[in-house]
């Protein structure tokens, strides 16, 4: 199984967090948390006696190509057994359970297991339900997010996705690729722009009546000189003021 590592603060090698769904109930679910975590980097899923069993073939359209995330992913019986491996587990759950446990927010528990040392699992339950008592019991951290306390609903995806975004930001992963803007035109260019502009308006009577032109020519600069103008822009527009500057050939 391919598995994605970080350095703690000491330079030591860390294993990547274990993305631990607790009897989910959905194939499509599954797929699209394997999606939220390929997003960010992680590929360390394991399943907890998921309902429908597993394999599941609702969970690969769902995934959207995070077909590795699916194929690796482990199956455990039990809570305990997924995290036997862990040394920090983490719940996520938005409601007390009656477990007196340190409570941390995504991007506490992020620093958290960028520091270090051992390896961290962080559990998701059942999507109708969340993690029961027992389950938070058998983590040492209990992990949340503000959310609206009218309505703490997130699905699994959701909920993976805010958890593997935190983690990614220590993470170098690949940017989108940058697109490079063109420098601004020189004034001139954007003033002969106007000019030209100018010149046709004039010739077709536009700066009517002649009190109101000087208004007119200032609103129009002020108009044009808004945008941040390129050079290949200025050269487009004034290609089209000269298009509709000739005449006409006759068709006859």
């Amino acid at each position: 199984m391919t598995t994605s590592t970080a350095l703690g603060t000491d330079g030591a090698v860390l294993p990547q967090p274990a993305i631990v769904l607790v009897r989910p109930q959905l194939g499509e679910n599954i797929g699209k948390a394997a999606r939220a975590m390929l997003n960010f980097g992680l590929t360390d899923l394991r399943l907890v006696a998921p309902r429908d069993g597993w394999p599941n073939p609702g969970a690969g359209p769902a995934a959207s190509g995070a077909d590795s995330v699916l194929e690796n992913a482990r199956l455990f019986d039990s809570v305990a057994e997924a995290v036997a491996d862990c040394e920090n587990v983490y719940a996520t759950t938005v409601r007390k359970r009656g477990v007196t446990k340190p409570v941390v927010r995504p991007d506490e528990a992020a620093a958290a297991i960028h520091a270090g040392p051992g390896r961290s699992a962080i559990l998701f339950g059942p999507e109708r339900s969340g993690l029961d008592t027992d389950d938070v019991a058998v983590a040492r951290t209990i992990l949340t997010v503000p959310i609206n306390p009218e309505f703490g609903s997130l699905n699994l995806a959701q909920a993976v996705i805010l958890v593997a975004y935190e983690w990614s930001k220590a993470e170098k992963l690949a940017q989108p690729p940058v697109t490079e803007i063109d420098p601004p035109a020189p004034q001139a260019e954007l003033d002969g722009m106007i000019a030209q502009l100018d010149a046709m308006l004039d010739q077709a009577g536009y700066f009517f009546p002649p009190d109101r032109a000087s208004v007119t020519r200032r609103m129009l600069r002020t108009l044009l000189t808004k945008p941040r103008w390129s050079s290949q822009e200025v050269r487009t527009v004034r290609g089209i003021l000269s298009t509709l500057d000739r005449p006409r050939p006759s068709r006859g």
